[in-house]
């Protein structure tokens, strides 16, 4: 079901041939989640915080939450409690032949990406002395947590193939489960979704998106719930 793809940047992502789809942008693996998920995401919340609360909604490869670690390395005045929920787990010959690390040109993350998908689902540990990793083989629909996130990696699959998964509903679970101030951030720019975000209580921005896509999107939570007229929808106070 899964197998290696090469992308523009010389990194490899993976193929889903049940989905018809690649986990990661053809331009370059590592160029867009750096891109999407670091800069737009990560160092735009620790630039106003010293520690945060990540989601990760596909934690998949482990490409996201290994640049994540990458960066609080080098800067440990920063901490980060990291949560990647999952449904398909990848088998250890394909994260391993990712090379993630040295791609990265950083050989010296090998061990705490092995780590990351060699521990035990639902069990936190302490990764790094300012980095507590948790993955969670459960989908978003069905995730609940007592803890507020500061920023959500929204790294689903493209809504022509995973409609599910970009539902007003979805955002608005998501939304119940942010701090005030909180981004979500995506590679998808497409105007359904902006609206979307938008109906459940998102302030959104576009910004410029990663190589070969005009633009990104960042939602922040601020205030009430504007416009969002489901039901069922768990309001935490932030």
């Amino acid at each position: 079901m899964l197998h290696l793809y090469p992308t523009d940047d010389g990194s490899f992502t993976l193929f889903h041939e049940g989905l018809n789809e690649i986990y990661h942008s053809r331009r370059g693996a590592l160029q867009e989640s750096r891109h999407v998920f670091i800069n737009a995401g990560l160092l735009y919340l620790l630039s106003q915080k010293e520690q945060i609360n990540i989601l990760e909604v596909g934690f998949g490869t482990g490409l996201n939450a290994l640049l994540t670690v990458d960066f609080l390395l080098e800067n440990p005045e920063k901490s980060v409690s990291y949560t990647g929920l999952e449904t398909l787990e990848v088998p250890q010959e394909l994260w391993e032949a990712l090379s993630y690390p040295t791609q990265a040109g950083k050989p010296e993350l090998a061990s705490h990406f092995a780590q990351m998908h060699q521990c035990a689902w639902h069990e936190p540990i302490a990764l790094t002395e300012n980095f507590t990793f948790c993955k969670v083989l459960q989908s978003v629909a069905e995730f609940d947590s007592p803890a507020c996130f500061d920023v959500v990696y929204f790294d689903a699959f493209a809504p022509k193939r995973q409609p599910e998964m970009w539902q007003p509903e979805i955002f608005a679970h998501l939304f119940a489960m942010m701090h005030e101030g909180g981004v979500l951030v995506t590679y998808c720019a497409k105007g359904q979704v902006r609206r979307d975000l938008q109906s459940v209580g998102f302030s959104v921005e576009r910004l410029e998106g990663p190589a070969g896509k005009q633009e990104m999107l960042r939602a922040r939570k601020g205030g009430e719930v504007e416009g969002w007229k489901g039901g069922k929808v768990k309001r935490r106070k932030g």
